[in-house]
């Protein structure tokens, strides 16, 4: 099932022997106007000791700044991140529910909830939403990134190395911290785009003001996005679900296979006030609405499922979702005797996401018998079908300073953390999610095909009272931090820290890591960690029934909360934490001509990782079947610990500055290589097999399903008012095999982005620009995929790096003041 994730090879690594990675700290010569200072090799990851660089860090740390975001041509942080960090992965999905809103977001080939999000050095919140659909991350509840606009951000620092026991829970893969902008001034920005096929509209209009007083400074963030849906779905020449051709028999597009519409609203602050001469208040946070619209699957004519009174040429669902976010932080920080430094934080954050059903009906309200005889004949065509809410409050006490230990000084770092999580499902419009007005089970409701009708509204049936929740969860930590210069060029740095939780129980994780400078210009670095994450309290708490597709049937598919007693009938156990051991090893080294090169390796194995299991049917067998069938479910999924995976890689980083026709030229290169082997899958169920529980299509999304391979290599030219960026992106190869059973491997492919920026006066810039220039699209189905392929869609859905939008070219007004 593993696939070498070197193939590359020679060619690559030659090239990022020439040229320099965006987005690493090798690549940060930007230049504070005012002060004259460096500021963005200063990083807050990986270390605690105050004013230490990227380049002095025993771990590889990627400083991506604001300008490079922008540069990107990207409006949403997610996808710029991407495209600046290979390390980085931002799938985009399509008929996935709530995850074409909220896209999974994952780093060195992890799940979205195996690395931990800061802002400004504060664990930030998860989403509400868990990913549940066939796509990357299945089972998770990761970081919305997209709640946090590019306008505010001043720059993302990527910690590529296991860091649990520095920041806590999820910090398996690494930590991305999002540094907000604090500086006097501001700049207005606005952006307009569209797809090579005129659709995919993109509108942004953003502003950042800040303002320095005497005893602090106040930096806020507005901004507005709109983006229009992209449709890249073929007409039907077959269908799924019912007659899915025109009345006049003619193939017509019945799908909508492509990007949401999204409505975004942002507003974000950062603040500081000085108390005294060592004492500082600050508060920093935001909040963010984003209205989206997607689709479910066609619905033709001639099935039991489309009521031809409502829907003569049968339907296709829509799916309406609100995405809130709120965060807010406070803290005050100051100093202590003999140069100590005190940090206590209290930080808050919640994220509420809607679903809103439309162009839809439910089938039992509608051939629901009356109890005068006939049927009632009607139903709603849309609902609210509940919401989901986490919530997580967390306070932190730190402190931080120096001991003298043999004429050496040893930095210390220690800190304990309070957290409470809480989820809430709180139920949908009945009609939404009853079996007709009077949700009797008891009662037979039959169509006019003489099927028995379903229960809820089409596309996304609603949350009942049955499956509402409020629940929440406490946990505690403490952790000390370490590092020591044993010699003048030999640095160790360790940490342990001690966690509980009220579910899953305590652990400790250690990490130990290790800088030797063999002279100034090379130097070697290396950690061993362990690492845990504890079950998040929506993989615990959530439930639902949803119409999945399912060996090629539309059935009613129940997720079994992991703490219902339903799930011990079925011989799920309850979820323990994730754990993990890491090992990496790295070199850094610089050359006179301004050439720098990084290279890390790295393995991380995982213990009992939690994975959403398959929808399973009464096919596993006749107790399991009875058990759905007393259900009134069709298939039904579980949240384990099943697998034990292993994931190797190499991070290959390099920046060489030279000139060019008398301008400045910096040439950029990163690579990433992945490689993820699933060693071990248990069942931890009696009644259910081990490889049907997590079966092949399941293992191969874990190991092929994102990029083995990830590259971008970019050049950088300015001269005098004129800036030119050229990008050339690498997504290597991806597999699935959801819903059809049939392997698809779409092949590796690069995509090129090119501006031009122009610097009108010292505040105004205009750029120009496209991404995918040449219009790339992944490999088409083909017949291959048929039925599906012949229903609309051309491309797959399952894993998609890059999208299917094809080219899309924008311009880009900025005005600094």
């Amino acid at each position: 099932m593993t696939r070498a994730p070197f193939k590359l090879g020679f060619l690559s690594l030659s090239l990022a022997a020439a040229f320099v990675a965006p987005g690493t700290a090798m690549a940060q010569d930007a230049v504070n106007a005012e002060t004259g200072e460096s500021i963005e090799r200063i990083v807050t990851l990986g270390s605690r000791v105050n004013g230490r660089t990227a380049t002095e860090s025993a771990s590889p740390i990627d400083i991506i700044s604001a300008d490079q975001l922008v540069d990107t041509g990207a409006t949403e942080l997610g996808k710029a991140l991407q495209m600046s960090a290979p390390s980085f992965n931002f799938s985009s999905t399509t008929i996935s529910d709530g995850s074409d809103i909220i896209r999974p977001a994952t780093l060195r080939g992890l799940n979205p909830d195996q690395v931990l999000v800061l802002v400004n050095g504060k664990r930030r919140h998860q989403q509400a939403l868990v990913n549940v659909q066939e796509t990357i991350g299945k089972g998770s509840a990761g970081y919305d990134i997209n709640a946090i606009p590019i306008t505010a951000v001043e720059r993302v620092e990527i910690l590529r190395d296991g860091a649990a026991a520095q920041y806590g829970s999820d910090a398996i893969a690494g930590v991305i911290n999002i540094t907000l902008k604090s500086s006097e001034g501001g700049m207005i920005s606005a952006e307009v785009g569209q797809t090579y096929e005129k659709d995919g509209e993109v509108n942004t209009v953003g502003i950042n003001f800040g303002k320095e007083f005497d005893n602090g400074f106040f930096n806020g963030t507005l901004e507005y996005r709109d983006r229009g849906m992209t449709n890249r779905a073929s007409p039907a020449e077959a269908s799924l679900i019912g007659d899915w051709l025109s009345p006049s028999g003619e193939p017509v597009v019945r799908l909508h296979v492509g990007d949401a519409d999204s409505e975004n609203m942002y507003a974000w602050f950062n603040a500081g006030y000085n108390l005294g001469n060592t004492t500082e208040l600050y508060a920093f946070g935001g909040i963010s609405n984003r209205d989206g619209g997607s689709s479910g699957f066609f619905r033709g004519r001639g099935h039991p499922r489309t009521i031809e009174a409502i829907y003569p040429d049968g339907f296709l669902p829509k799916l309406e979702t609100e995405a809130d976010d709120q965060s807010l932080a406070v803290g005050v920080r100051g100093d202590l005797p003999n140069a100590w430094l005190w940090d206590a934080s209290v930080v808050y954050g919640k994220n509420e996401f809607g679903f809103n059903s439309s162009n839809s009906a439910n089938v039992s309200w509608y051939y629901e018998p009356h109890p005068d005889g006939g049927i009632y004949g009607e139903t709603p065509t849309e609902a609210f079908d509940g919401e989901l809410v986490f919530e997580q409050t967390t306070f932190n006490f730190d402190v931080n300073g120096t001991v003298d230990v043999a004429n050496e000084l040893l930095y210390l770092a220690l800190g304990v953390e309070l957290r409470q999580d809480s989820y809430q499902i709180n139920p949908g419009d009945p009609v939404s999610w009853a079996y007709g007005r009077a949700n009797d089970p008891d009662v037979e409701i039959l169509t006019p095909y003489g099927t028995v009708a379903e229960a809820g509204i089409q596309g996304f049936p609603g949350f009942s009272p049955s499956q509402a929740v409020d629940a929440d969860r406490d946990s505690y930590g403490a952790y000390v931090d370490a590092e020591y210069y044993v010699t003048p060029d030999f640095l160790l740095a360790g940490a342990l820290r001690y966690e509980d939780y009220d579910i899953a129980g305590d652990n400790i994780s250690g990490k130990l890591s290790a800088r030797y400078d063999i002279d100034n210009d090379f130097s070697l670095r290396g950690t061993v960690a362990t690492g845990f994450r504890a079950p998040g309290v929506q993989q615990i708490y959530y439930s639902q029934v949803l119409t999945n597709v399912v060996n090629g049937t539309l059935v009613e598919t129940g997720t079994i909360a992991n703490d219902d007693e339903l799930a011990r009938q079925f011989g799920i156990k309850e979820l323990e934490e994730e754990t993990s051991e890491s090992v990496s090893f790295g070199l850094i080294k610089r050359f006179d001509n301004g050439f720098d090169l990084t290279m890390d390796a790295y393995q991380i194995n995982i213990n009992d990782r939690i994975v959403l299991s398959e929808s399973l049917t009464a096919s596993v067998g006749a107790e399991f079947g009875e058990i759905l069938e007393d259900n009134n479910l069709g298939a039904a999924q579980f949240f384990t610990n099943s697998v034990d995976t292993k994931t190797t890689g190499l991070d290959v980083i390099a920046s060489y500055p030279t000139e060019l026709m008398e301008g400045e030229l910096k040439l950029t290169a990163a690579m990433s290589f992945m490689n993820t082997e699933v060693e071990r899958v248990n069942s931890v169920s009696s009644l259910i097999p081990g490889d049907e529980i997590f079966s092949e299509t399941q293992i191969l999304r874990l190991e092929e399903g994102q990029p083995s391979e990830k590259a971008t290599i970019t050049a950088d030219w300015t001269r005098n008012a004129w800036n030119v960026n050229v990008a050339f992106n690498y997504f290597g190869a991806v597999e699935g095999q959801a819903f059809t059973g049939v392997k698809k491997e779409w092949g590796g492919k690069w995509l090129t982005d090119a501006s031009v920026g122009y610097d009108f006066t010292d505040n105004l810039n205009v750029r120009i620009g496209a991404n995918n220039l040449f219009d790339t699209y992944p490999d088409e189905w083909g017949s291959e995929g048929s039925p599906f392929s012949d229903a609309g869609f051309k491309y797959g859905w399952e894993t998609l790096p890059f999208g299917i939008n094809g080219g899309y070219y924008y311009a880009r007004l900025n005005y600094t003041f």
